[in-house]
Order: C-alpha cells, then structure tokens, then sequence
C-alpha cells in the first residue's frame, strides 16, 4: 500500500508542476499587468518600476526560473490584486469549495444508488422509463445555463433565495443545485447499468434461490459488487465539481477558488492565477487517491500493488 501511495503521489506531482508550468507561460500571453495597475498616461519610469518590483523587467525564461525557485519553496510570490501571499489567498478560498464539491457529490449519491436501484429492478417498466427520461435530461442540461435560469427564477422574481454569497444555508441551495444535476443524472444511469449486470449475475440467483428477496438481496448482495463503476464516476464527477466551482464562483458570487480565479485572471495577477492552479491541482489529486483507496474497501477482490 505505502509503494503504491509513493508511486501515485510521483505521477501526480509531475502532472501538477506540468499544469502549473502551461499556465504560468499563457498567463503572460494576456499582457502586461502594468497596462492594468497603472493610470493611463503614466509615465516610462512608472511602468519601469512596476516591472523592476514585480520582476516583469527580466526576459522570459529568467522569469521562469525565479517561478521554478519560489515554487519549490512553496512560494508563488505576492498577489498583486489581493497584496498578500499568492498561496495564502489560494488556500483560504479553497475550504469553502470543497466543501460544496462534497456536499454536492453527497447529495448527488443520496438520490442517485436509490433511484439507479429501483429502475434496475423495474428494467423497462413506467417507472424506469420515467427514472431514465429524467436522469438524461439532468445530466443534458448546461451547468451554466440552470445557474442562470435559478437565479433568474427562484431569486429574482420568487424571492425564495439569494442570488449571491454563501452567509446564509439558503445561499447554498442554488449553487449546490447546480453542481449536483449533472452527476445525479450520470450516476443514475451508470447505477442503473451495473445493478442490471449485478441482478442477472449468478452469485444473485444463487443468493435469490437461498430466499433472499426484496431489498436485502438488492442492496446486501447486488449493489455491493456494483459498487465499483459508481465509485468510479463519483470519484471523476467529484473532481469535475472542484473545477466547476468556477461556474459556480462566476454566476453565484461564491467565495470560493472559482471567484479567486475568475479574479485573478481578470487583474492579470499571475502570482495568484498560478497559486490557484496548484491547489486545485492537489485537490483533484487527492480525490483521485482516495476514489484508488476506496476501491480496495468496497471490494476485497481489488488487489493494489
């Protein structure tokens, strides 16, 4: 177990430090930030010394070089835009969108192993065509596009939640709405189709033979072992939630690493855009070796080494 964590943690970290590396080279195709800080018509030696303070003023693969240093250290310089640490300002915004990503996922699994369950056992019945027709239309319609109508809706001319913020349990339900439809209706047909495959397999026909019926033998004996395809996709959809935050951030105001990023690349502010690039990157990472761990727990065939 402990090779196999040494042996992902060296293949994530050189997928993160090669994710930073992409972004600090594009984020200086959007300019210079002295064009941003600096009152129009400023002077030659303003903008030479905005340069010379932030390190503008040195070439190209000199800049890169100081970057490759300070990153090491864990030290992605100070933000321009928040005047303080780059990381600091990441990692604070990071608490609250992980927390919706796992409020998300968990609502998302609630409805969806049930709903999966019970149009598996109804296979081409009204139910399970009522189950299906509504799982591909929420996995169908765009994140953006029911932020915008919830808002639109619920908020604006129903009043019955705000449209911005996250003060108040009532500012989460929109943004937590959002994050879910997707994978609710991904995880429902993905449910669907493996408990199908569990409840024609010959280890349930034994155990239905033996007098198991109902809900035992579904969920004791069936959704057990279809339980890998759903930690699969969750474990995916969980890290599409962490970089859908940014949708989130955008239309809901969410003070989260969505909005920071949303921020820091509209102030040009590299300092921050690459701080929050490495810490979603770590979260993502992290899910990704906890969805590997779980499978050995869901299923004691599963064998890592």
């Amino acid at each position: 177990m402990g090779t196999f964590l040494l042996r992902r943690l060296a293949a994530s970290a050189v997928t993160v430090v090669g994710v930073v590396v992409i972004v600090f080279f594009l984020a200086r195709i959007t300019g210079n930030p002295a064009n941003l800080y600096l009152p129009e018509g400023a002077s030659p030696e303003r903008y030479a010394q905005f340069n010379a303070q932030h390190g503008f003023d040195l070439p190209l693969w000199q800049q890169f070089l100081r970057f490759l240093g300070g990153a090491v250290r864990l030290d992605f310089g100070d933000s321009i835009w928040q005047q303080r640490p780059a990381l600091q300002a990441a990692a604070e915004a990071m608490p609250p969108t992980l927390a919706l990503a796992v409020i998300a996922l968990a609502v998302s699994l609630v409805l969806a192993v049930p709903l999966g369950a019970i149009a598996a056992r109804r296979k081409f019945k009204a139910v399970d065509k009522a189950i299906t027709f509504s799982s591909l239309t929420s996995a169908s319609v765009p994140d953006f596009w029911f932020a915008l109508v919830g808002v639109l809706f619920l908020s604006i001319q129903l009043g019955l939640l705000p449209t911005s913020g996250a003060a108040s349990p009532a500012a989460w339900v929109l943004p937590v709405a959002t994050l879910t439809l997707a994978p609710l209706g991904v995880l429902v047909q993905v449910t669907r189709g493996a408990m199908i495959d569990s409840l024609a397999s010959g280890y349930v026909q034994n155990a239905r033979a033996r007098g198991f019926t109902g809900n035992r033998l579904v969920y004791r004996h069936a959704l057990r072992n279809a339980a890998l395809p759903i930690i699969t996709v969750a474990g995916d959809r969980a890290a599409g939630m962490v970089n859908g935050a940014i949708i989130v951030g955008t239309v809901f105001a969410f003070p989260g690493i969505g909005t920071l990023i949303v921020g820091a690349v509209l102030n040009r502010d590299f300092a921050l855009i690459q701080a929050s690039v490495f810490i979603v990157g770590i979260a993502v990472v992290l899910l990704n070796i906890l969805v590997d761990l779980t499978y050995a727990l869901a299923d004691a065939r599963v064998r890592i080494s």
